[in-house]
Parts: C-alpha cells; structure tokens; sequence
C-alpha cells in the first residue's frame, strides 16, 4: 500500500541497500549532499531538470559514494531522452550498492541496511501528509530514520507509532533499538523485556537485549540472551556465526564461520573472522586473501599473517569501529605469549564504546574469563 501511495520508492527497505558505512551517511557527514539532493528533486518536480542535475552532480561531488543522487540523476537523465547516459548513472548508482558490506546478520533487518535512504524518507514523509492517523507509514518511516543511522527521528517516528498503535511488539522492539543507538541502554532494557515476555522466541529482540545488557557490563544476562537466541537460529550459518563470536565460543562459531567462506566469496570479512577463531583456537590459521578493493580487511589480514605492523594497522583504522575491530585483533595475536598484554588491548575494545560490534561483546567475554 505504502509503495503505491508514495509513487517515487523504487524498492522496500527491506531489499538490501549496500553501501560502505564509513563513507557517507545523512544526518551525520553528509547533511550538506543530502539537501542538495532534496532541492533537486524538488526542482524536478517543478519541470527544472537541468537544475535539479546540476544540484545531484554538487551533491555526488561532496558526496561520491551518495548513490541515490546518482541514481535520481539517472531518472532525470532517462526522462530528458538521453538514455546512453541514464543506464551509466543507473550502473554506477548499482556498483555503490553492492560494494561494502550489510550490518551484523544476527540483529534486525532494519539495523542491516546500510547506506542513505533519503529517498524512503522523502516518500514515507509525502505519505505522512495525508495518513499521519495511520500507524504504518509512522513505523515505515522510523525504519528508514534508524537504518540511516538518525535514531533520534527514528525514536519519535517510534513513539508516535505506539501512540497509534500501543499493541505493536514490532514499533516497541525497534524503539528499543533506537534508544540502544542512543546511549538508553537501560531504557533499551524495559521495553525489550516487554517485548521478549510477549515473543520469548524473537531472536532479534533477544540480540538487542543482549546488546543493550552487554553495554552495561551485564556479561551473564547477555550472553544468556545469546545463548537462547543461537538455538532459535536452528544453525544459521551467518547470523549463528556472529552470535557465536559475540559470546567469544570459538568452537561453536568454527564451523559456521567454515560455511559462510565457502558460500560468501564476496565478504572479507568471514575469513578474516575463521582465522580470528583458529588463531584464537591455537589452530594454523587457513591461508587466505581479502576480496579486491577491500583495503581494510587486506590490512586486518596482514596484520594476522605478521606482515603488518600493530603501528601501521592503528594508524589505517580510520574509524572507532576499525580501532576496536584491529584492538581486538591485537588481543587475539597477543594471547597465547603474553595475557596481560591481550587483557590491556581487549580493555581498550572496550573502553571505545563500541557496543554493537561483535568485537565489542567479544572483548568483555574475553576479559571475563581471563585472569588478571
């Protein structure tokens, strides 16, 4: 219904936008790009297309990896009757979506898109107009907020949602997350137990909470919550094996770990993680390389196979999220010669904050069984 009524979506929020998460996101890095971008499409609709493509190309100038301008211009392109340069925009806009890499797979779809959804926004919005009674296009909206990473509009888009709807485990299970992005781990806390006395088999709550339990030092609670969610994953190899490296069970995460190298050749980042797990396992790690144009995973590799320094991966870690991934990383190389050195890299995992990051869960869990 909402796809009709908006008339400009081009695809759900629930078909995977992939884009890389350090590059450009509304709300954050990107606020300038994204106006540009929304007094172009403005202009479009008044007839201007020729000023509504000079306004995409200042916005794709700011912003490169901004695919939906470069899509938008596309559109504008393909309108106008020049089609060569249409399809050009169209495959570049596709070759942004598919490089980078989806969120975490054991948490909530929403929490897996990754990239700018300015254009659902823009739509949900239009469709608020006429239907702001209506509780789905207020939850529809929040989604695309929390998916760009903007959880204070997601939370109101929530809240409003509830106010319409106050049944909805659905709208109280994601506000839990919007408040867990912001910090509200507590508050995260009561309407996931709420949500999870109501559903005590959704294995996307049961991540959240054990998220939002795990931010706060609640090691046992978290992984409790894991645990449960593991078995409702039935032996899922992706999301199995992230669950499983957040409970730092090496064990349990191998053979999942094993799978998703075989059937995902594209994501880097599996086998960087079944190395992580065999060298945490005291095994002889699989010899590997990451996939073309994956730097970052390239450097986490060779800092794995000694031929790149821990000063030279800190200083390529462009991100808090990178830091924590190379901290942990340094963890794992440390242990088996020298714990306290391991312990001090793990503490710093944590002391960045990541709370959402497997290496973040990872760390605590570590520090929790290791002695001092």
């Amino acid at each position: 219904m909402l796809l009709r009524l908006s008339g400009s979506l081009r695809g759900t929020l629930g078909a995977r936008r992939r884009q890389p998460a350090d590059e450009w996101t509304p709300g954050q890095n990107g606020s300038e790009a994204e106006h540009l971008f929304l007094r172009a499409m403005a202009l479009y609709r008044m007839g201007d297309g020729r000023a509504a493509i000079n306004l995409l190309r200042q916005a794709t100038a700011i912003a490169p990896s901004f695919a939906d301008a470069i899509e938008a211009e596309g559109e504008v392109l393909d309108m106008s009757g020049d089609t060569a340069a249409a399809l050009a925009r169209y495959e570049e806009a596709r070759r942004l979506r598919q490089k980078g890499r989806p969120g975490a797979p054991d948490r909530h779809f929403v929490l897996r898109q990754i990239g700018s959804h300015t254009s659902e926004i823009v739509a949900y919005t239009r469709v608020l107009k006429s239907l702001k009674k209506f509780a789905l296009p207020n939850l529809a909206r929040g989604n695309a907020y929390l998916a760009d990473r903007q959880p204070e509009l997601a939370l109101a888009d929530y809240e409003r949602t509830l106010k319409l709807h106050p049944g909805s485990l659905d709208a109280l299970a994601l506000k839990a997350e919007a408040l867990s992005a912001l910090g509200k781990y507590a508050a995260a806390i009561e309407d996931l137990d709420k949500v999870i006395a109501a559903n005590p088999k959704s294995p996307d709550a049961l991540n959240a909470r054990g998220i939002a339990h795990m931010a706060l030092g609640h090691v046992d609670q978290a992984n409790t919550d894991w645990r449960r969610q593991l078995e409702l994953l039935d032996g899922r190899p992706a999301a199995s094996a992230y669950v499983a490296l957040r409970l730092a069970d090496y064990e349990v995460a191998l053979p999942h770990l094993e799978t998703m190298v075989r059937n995902d050749k594209r994501d880097s980042y599996w086998a960087f993680y079944l190395r992580t797990a065999q060298i945490r396992l005291g095994r002889a790690p699989t010899t590997t390389q990451a996939a073309i144009g994956d730097e970052w995973v390239t450097s986490l590799l060779a800092l794995q196979a000694g031929s790149l320094s821990k000063e030279e991966v800190i200083v390529r870690a462009d991100s808090a999220g990178r830091r924590a991934e190379a901290l942990f990383q340094l963890g794992v190389m440390a242990h088996a010669g020298d714990r306290s050195a391991a312990r001090a890299y793990w503490q710093e995992v944590v002391d960045l904050g990541q709370a959402a990051l497997v290496e973040h869960a990872a760390a605590r869990n570590e520090l929790a069984r290791s002695p001092s």
